[in-house]
């Protein structure tokens, strides 16, 4: 019999994630006034769709305020205000113009700047300090059988921080089943990417992703890539972003002989949708004609339906997909996996 064992690199990843938990900051005191001179003292979260959330200590659920109810929020930390025609304000204080649907937004070199509500898009606290501007997530799924003492463990993650002018975010996630009298069969995929952020909602890219997968025969597919993109639709429910750009593929196989190197074009579309009450999605698509290999083509897809619970939990619900029309002898031609699975968000 064949005991399962979890990879390795999962516990490193779960060590990793309980670090950012008990050193991420949660200590804000943000004071929000609101017309009628209540106040409420918390963490301000995020402001979307004219709504702005705050977490306090002593309520389980957060509160959900409208602008038009509030005065004024005085805070220690800054924010990063983003804008239907992709400008990107820093403010270092945000009131309600009294009888209005207008924000006044303070920035870092005390100039005033007054914006409706319906031209922003998003609200989000940039705290000072390195571990507090992280955002992580960790979830796990278990299946198990009795039919031939079958087990299999999905972990997926995700770890990226957001600065005033460009970001960075990865992701790490696994799938590997062991049964008696088979070899293990796995799939992992994980990526590293750098945006950087310019005017009229246009932005620069950089990444590196990795795969690796028994159906197609895949010790590592590592491809770098560089490119320029645009946001199309910037709204505070969704935005839908696409680009392209050139590529650098390295592929090592199961056999050595089928090793290949490639140069490539891609180019990609990405939906996120939020703020739903509490469900949101996340789409994208990225083919990959090659300048290198006559008439090969590849594309990867990935879909990520999320239903968030109280207290950060949530239920993940995704699909990934990835073609390759000119597989090495043996090997499918694609290869995807559907993942459902249960886990807590900073």
């Amino acid at each position: 019999m064949k005991f399962y064992q979890p990879n390795k690199g999962a516990f490193k990843l779960i060590y990793v994630f309980l670090c950012l938990f008990f050193f991420k900051a949660h200590g804000q005191n943000d004071t929000i006034t609101l017309k009628n001179q209540d106040r409420l003292i918390g963490e301000i979260k995020q402001m979307s769709k004219g709504v702005l959330t705050i977490e306090t200590d002593y309520s389980d659920d957060d509160f959900k305020v409208t602008w038009v109810e509030i005065q004024q929020i005085i805070s220690t930390q800054d924010f990063l205000v983003t804008l239907k025609d992709g400008r990107r304000i820093k403010a270092s204080q945000i009131s309600h113009k009294d009888s209005s649907d207008e924000i006044i937004l303070k920035e870092e070199d005390n100039n005033i700047t007054t914006i409706n509500v319906e031209d922003i898009v998003f609200i989000r606290s940039v705290k000072k300090d390195f571990i507090s501007r992280l955002d992580a997530s960790l979830s796990f799924g278990f299946n198990f059988t009795k039919s031939k003492n079958l087990k299999q463990l999905t972990v997926r993650s995700t770890l990226g921080y957001t600065a005033n002018f460009w970001s960075v975010e990865g992701s790490y996630n696994s799938v590997r089943s062991n049964q008696d009298d088979s070899d293990e069969i796995h799939r992992t995929d994980a990526y590293v990417a750098f945006n950087y952020f310019l005017k009229k909602d246009r932005f620069i890219l950089f990444s590196s992703e990795f795969l690796a997968n028994t159906e197609q025969q895949l010790d590592l597919r590592l491809t770098h890539k560089l490119g320029f993109g645009k946001y199309f639709v910037h709204t505070n429910q969704m935005y839908l972003g696409t680009g392209g750009g050139i590529a650098y593929n390295n592929e090592n196989y199961f056999n050595d002989a089928d090793d290949r190197k490639s140069a490539e074009l891609f180019g990609m579309v990405e939906v996120n949708m939020f703020d739903f009450e509490n469900i949101s999605l996340l789409s994208n698509l990225t083919v990959y004609p090659s300048l290198t290999e006559s008439g090969r083509w590849r594309t990867d897809f990935k879909v990520d339906l999320k239903y968030d619970l109280p207290l950060e939990f949530f239920i993940k619900l995704g699909i990934t997909y990835n073609y390759d029309n000119q597989p090495v002898q043996g090997s499918a031609y694609d290869d995807y996996i559907l993942q459902t699975t249960f886990g807590w968000e900073l």
